[in-house]
């Protein structure tokens, strides 16, 4: 496990791992409710929307991508980032996902367009 991330109401925990795979667990049993696939390589970050309905997830495969957390149902790829995706956030609205890579850059997702925008050339980005 790679990384976590637990609903606002608590009730269900995200996790991304080497099995290149997003899962959500009941909180309360443990039980497994879904895995998500699509991603090619680990995943290392994942943040669940503040509603709960979405969760935004990055990966070695360089991508980042929006889950629906009722079906498992990946909505959208998001690509730009030419090295592993290290950290992910989203507003509370769900409009825009931001991310840092490995790349050394930031970068803003219009989630609605799919477009992004470089914020930052750093060093390195370990979280955002």
């Amino acid at each position: 496990v790679n990384a976590v991330d637990i609903s606002n109401d608590g009730l269900v925990v995200f996790s991304g791992g080497d099995d290149k795979t997003v899962r959500s667990w009941d909180a309360q049993t443990g039980i497994l409710r879904l895995t998500m696939e699509g991603h090619t390589d680990e995943v290392n970050a994942v943040r669940a929307a503040p509603d709960g309905k979405k969760v935004c997830s990055g990966s070695d495969d360089k991508t980042v991508r929006l889950w629906d957390t009722s079906t498992g149902t990946e909505l959208k790829c998001f690509t730009g980032h030419t090295d592993t995706v290290k950290s992910v956030d989203m507003t509370s609205d769900g409009s825009i996902i931001v991310s840092g890579s490995d790349d050394k850059t930031v970068r803003v997702w219009n989630v609605a367009s799919g477009e992004s925008r470089v914020i930052e050339e750093l060093c390195g980005v370990m979280a955002v």
